[in-house]
């Protein structure tokens, strides 16, 4: 599946996407590096705090984004 232009030419996507990325990136990482560590119980502060103040506003983005990009 390909995405339309339309999105991808939006700035307001494009940053939403990369706040998604770099806010959930870090805690997704390490909760994936504890699993492959067999570490039962990690403690991941600074990476849930990141990730919860940047996942809404870059999800909102990405919406207003979608709603507002020009058909083509």
């Amino acid at each position: 599946m390909q995405i339309p232009a339309r999105f991808r030419d939006s700035k307001l996507v494009r940053w939403g996407i990369a706040g998604l990325v770099f806010g959930t990136g870090p805690l997704l990482l390490t909760v994936a590096i504890a699993y492959l560590k067999g570490d039962p119980n990690p403690n991941p502060i600074g990476p849930g705090i990141l990730a919860g103040v940047t996942f809404w506003p870059s999800l909102i983005f990405v919406l207003i984004g979608c709603v507002k990009a020009p058909n083509k």
